[in-house]
């Protein structure tokens, strides 16, 4: 009976698997299939025919060459920010002691469960106040920190023993060599798996460069694939296609090098009691 059902486990998870799939496969097959052949296949699964001239139709005509640096710039500038600002704070909050962290943990916890949707305006607001409304830095600055990454990140300090702690003091170490010797090594899978979660979020965001982004040079790729949709394209389906997938594979093959880490500081971090 156990092997029965071992069995219809794997599957379950194998349909499960392909469904998530297939929706990828179809996007691929379509980017090369010929334009005049795109439904004209109809349900094959296999396209008749190859045809890779809509990958050059989507890269020049969609402007995504300018598009994918733009959103590899932005996206590397906040990450690399994010980092700056969350692995300090999360320190703080796991390894010094003071009276309020247990405040500022609970002030963070309660801003992860606002929808990001909710501070769009008062967001939009402040950029246009500033003067940075149509600039690279209305793309950057309101993402300078992360409270999801504060506490993934001091989940992962919390784990680190207050033995080492105690005895990097007794060997001279102040806070900061403490952080850079210490406890970032030890921190490092929680950190490459926000790494990844950060790419994942900023390299597909739409809503927010859809606000602040007028000038076509500082479309972000999501943005400059949805005006190509929305050109008078002739319903160049294959050349949509071909673009999802430029987009879509930085991502895809980010998390495929980086996917044992981001499992293993996803799972390591412990939810306080």
């Amino acid at each position: 009976m156990t092997a029965v059902r071992r069995t219809a486990t794997w599957i379950a998870i194998a349909i499960a698997v392909l469904v998530a799939l297939f929706p990828f496969y179809w996007m691929l097959r379509t980017s090369v299939s010929p334009q005049d052949q795109v439904f004209f296949d109809g349900i094959a699964l296999l396209p008749t025919s190859f045809d890779l001239s809509s990958y050059s139709r989507a890269w020049t005509e969609g402007g995504l060459g300018r598009s994918m640096l733009v959103g590899l710039v932005v996206t590397a500038a906040i990450v690399a920010i994010q980092l700056a600002t969350c692995i300090p704070a999360a320190y703080v909050l796991s390894k010094v002691r003071a009276r309020w962290t247990g405040v500022v943990l609970a002030i963070i916890l309660g801003s992860v469960l606002i929808p990001s949707q909710v501070t769009l305006v008062p967001t939009f607001i402040g950029i246009n106040a500033v003067g940075l409304a149509d600039s690279m830095g209305a793309l950057i600055v309101p993402f300078v920190t992360s409270a999801f990454g504060i506490f993934l990140l001091r989940q992962q300090m919390v784990a680190i023993p207050d033995t080492l702690m105690e005895a990097a003091r007794t060997d001279g170490l102040g806070h900061l060599r403490t952080l850079t010797k210490v406890v970032i090594p030890m921190a490092s899978p929680g950190i490459a798996a926000f790494c990844v979660f950060a790419v994942f979020v900023h390299w597909n965001d739409y809503m927010w460069p859809l606000l602040v982004a007028r000038s076509a040079d500082l479309r972000t790729p999501p943005l400059a694939l949805a005006v190509f949709q929305q050109a008078d394209t002739g319903f160049d389906y294959a050349a949509l296609a071909a673009g999802a997938v430029i987009v879509t594979a930085p991502v895809v093959l980010l998390f495929l090098f980086a996917q044992k880490r981001f499992v293993q500081g996803m799972s390591g971090a412990e939810i306080p009691g």
